[in-house]
């Protein structure tokens, strides 16, 4: 078996987590136990997945998206609570990590998605690293565009069209980055790709000229957290188990 702490230092060195100031604390969030043989990987740290990997007799869940957000009551008690107290019954330690994870340069979601899409020489057009870009090898219509994600997602994604023109350049930002439609266009892209979608998506899509594709905030945020959890397994010789946890926004 393997120290929690050093599973957790090396998480945190290799994800660069001082580097971020994010809406929520990134690293062990719930500490249940000291060694760790069994990691239980998946997006968001619900009761659902917190039983999964009890089932799975993990001592560590790994999520990107975990508890005490900005904003939201910090106290322990209902939902939150629950899954808590689950968690310590289940003597399962939890870790999550957000922007590291979505910024990683190799293991981050926007870098998995790029690779999985196929998009050449994929990399961050924002200092922040969250906004990625990719020039296309040859161009491709938006509805050729929606079907890559359809299939590599396995859902429908919401397509936008922003006009008839093809899609040469490619920006996206994984999860909830609707709000950076306007970005995208700005930088000269044909084509954004986010996880969710708001009301003014369609008008800044039609006014801005740009294509805009939805394709699931939970979708689009699947990859990161399984290559983080591979790593880990080899690095540290555990067993890794990716658990999805279906959700259709």
């Amino acid at each position: 078996m393997t120290s929690l702490r050093d599973i957790i230092d090396y998480c945190d060195t290799r994800l660069s987590v001082a580097a971020f100031d994010d809406y929520c604390p990134n690293g062990l969030q719930v500490e249940a136990c000291e060694k760790v043989a069994r990691i239980v990987t998946g997006v968001t740290a619900s009761l659902a997945l917190i039983e999964a990997a009890r089932e799975a007799q993990a001592e560590l869940l790994l999520v990107h998206h975990g508890y005490f957000w900005k904003g939201e009551p910090q106290s322990l008690t209902g939902m939150k609570g629950r899954r808590v107290r689950e968690l310590f019954g289940a003597g399962l330690s939890m870790a999550a990590y957000h922007l590291p994870l979505d910024a990683h340069p190799e293991l981050g979601n926007n870098a998995r998605l790029g690779q999985l899409l196929g998009f050449p020489q994929a990399g961050p057009i924002a200092e922040d690293g969250l906004l990625w870009g990719s020039e296309l090898p040859r161009p491709v219509t938006a509805e050729e565009l929606g079907q890559q994600l359809r299939l590599l997602t396995d859902r429908q994604p919401l397509l936008l069209k922003g006009g008839g023109h093809a899609v040469s350049r490619v920006a996206w930002c994984t999860g909830g980055a609707q709000s950076w439609l306007g970005k995208a266009a700005d930088l000269g892209y044909d084509a954004f790709i986010t996880g969710e979608v708001s009301e003014a998506s369609f008008h800044i899509a039609r006014e801005r000229n740009i294509h805009f594709v939805a394709a699931g905030h939970h979708a689009t945020e699947r990859y990161g957290i399984q290559a983080l959890g591979a790593e880990l397994s080899e690095h540290f010789g555990l067993q890794h188990k990716y658990v999805d946890i279906p959700n259709p926004v």
